[in-house]
């Protein structure tokens, strides 16, 4: 009745930018591409798609823990392997896509070397991932808290720089959002005081809505958005 997800709406709003703004014809892998949500930025690109296709959704999972998709296909993914261990050659790719899949490897540092692997001298890695994360996908939800200094530690010590790193929304932001997904929770879950969630709710928003726009993203945020670049040799 309240929800709106903010985080995906600023996520996907920001690739939108920074993929249509890709060169016409460059060759991109999108890693954990799931049911390929981002490939509609991409009818300019090579897009090249992976997934380790092992999640099926609520109907098909085996874990009743956390927040599920009801449903999953993955039945048009190029590349079903292990996200650390994609059979590709050496420096293939122009551009990675890694966007909201981290959270689901046990060492996205083994990740971030594959994504090295693969990128050609002077290409491009786009990575999105959760600072703050409900659990989702169970069981293959193994971390969260990506903050600002994970980027800024692991992609330098692989030989990237990195141009653009900023946050998608801030702590209020995160706040607002669990707020207006209070009512909705409380109802599926069977909680007899749904209706004073909502009204909860309902105080919430009135509250961000006379606050203004004061920021606080030094202290969490829905997560970082980067764009770096691989060192040429």
């Amino acid at each position: 009745m309240f929800f709106k997800d903010i985080n995906e709406i600023n996520r996907q709003a920001w690739l939108r930018k920074i993929l249509n703004g890709l060169p016409a014809g460059v060759r991109l892998l999108d890693a954990g591409a799931g049911e390929l949500r981002n490939r509609r930025y991409c009818e300019h690109l090579e897009y090249v798609s992976q997934d380790f296709c092992q999640y099926h959704g609520s109907l098909g999972g085996a874990s009743k823990e956390g927040l599920h998709s009801k449903k999953w296909d993955t039945s048009c993914i190029d590349l079903v392997s292990d996200i650390m261990a994609i059979p590709a050659p050496d420096a293939s790719f122009d551009v990675i896509l890694c966007s909201e899949v981290l959270e689901h490897v046990p060492e996205p540092t083994k990740a971030l070397d594959e994504f090295t692997r693969l990128l050609k001298p002077g290409g491009v890695l786009i990575l999105t991932a959760p600072f703050a994360s409900n659990v989702h996908m169970a069981p293959y939800h193994y971390c969260s808290g990506f903050s600002k200094y994970w980027y800024e530690y692991h992609l330098p010590n692989r030989g990237f720089c990195i141009e653009t790193l900023v946050a998608n929304g801030d702590w209020y932001g995160v706040l607002q959002q669990e707020i207006a997904r209070l009512g909705g929770f409380e109802r599926q879950r069977r909680n007899w005081s749904w209706p004073l969630a909502y009204a909860y709710a309902l105080l919430g928003l009135a509250y961000f809505k006379l606050r203004g726009n004061r920021c606080a993203k030094d202290v969490a945020c829905f997560g970082w958005l980067c764009v770096a670049v691989k060192r040429a040799l």
